[in-house]
């Protein structure tokens, strides 16, 4: 068995050796979901941080009980973090890619209006693809890393951050229609979440143009 990557802050300092007074990691999460929103996580660091919470890394190499533990050690670990979100509606409306484009936005007002300054940060930005581009997002040094979340301490926090947020909201909505069971699936594609579709129709959570990439469902209106 090959072991775990674990998250560095390597990336983090040459940025600031080559001139970034402060680094944003950013995530998202709920991307593939079919029901819910899509959220974006992000996280303020500078040169001074301290030594990353024992055990953190990406948010899909952790269980559900360890991003708990993890999400609020991260918090205090930054100096600031937020999570952006974009409504399954919203996803509906302009797609995934504008959708992350405004929960990206989001997040960045929040950590701004915080106190965060953006004259010297960069932004590493997980993933091969800047999708904050075009949202509007032009006047910030944009990084795009593959695996950021993997190998990079910030945007391994941010990917914490805001898949426990997400997760918290989806099991929140669980009780109010308990038979597509987002306290367990958190609204991404199961057999079970699509009989209950079947068996009873799409919820407002649902991104109705996202249900046909799944199984089939004959007789079920998403218009």
């Amino acid at each position: 068995m090959s072991p775990v990557a674990e998250p560095t802050l390597r990336a983090e300092s040459r940025l600031y050796k080559e001139g970034a007074r402060y680094v944003i990691g950013m995530d998202e999460v709920g991307r593939g979901a079919i029901a819910g929103p899509v959220a974006v996580g992000v996280c303020v660091i500078d040169a001074k941080v301290g030594r990353m919470p024992q055990g953190l890394r990406d948010s899909k190499l952790l269980s559900e009980k360890r991003r708990e533990e993890l999400a609020p050690l991260a918090s205090q670990w930054v100096r600031y973090s937020a999570v952006g979100l974009a409504t399954a509606q919203e996803v509906d409306e302009v797609g995934i890619i504008a959708a992350l484009g405004l929960a990206g936005v989001r997040a960045l007002v929040a950590v701004e209006q915080a106190g965060a300054e953006f004259g010297e940060a960069v932004l590493l930005l997980d993933g091969s693809h800047n999708w904050l581009a075009p949202a509007g997002v032009t006047t910030i040094d944009v990084r795009t890393r593959v695996k950021a979340d993997r190998d990079c301490a910030s945007v391994a926090a941010a990917s914490v951050i805001a898949k426990v947020h997400r997760d918290r909201m989806m099991i929140d909505a669980h009780p109010e229609v308990p038979h597509y069971n987002w306290q367990s699936n958190k609204g991404y594609a199961s057999s079970e979440h699509y009989d209950a579709i079947r068996a009873h129709g799409p919820s407002a959570l649902h991104r109705l143009t996202w249900l046909h990439k799944g199984q089939p469902l004959e007789g079920v209106d998403v218009a």
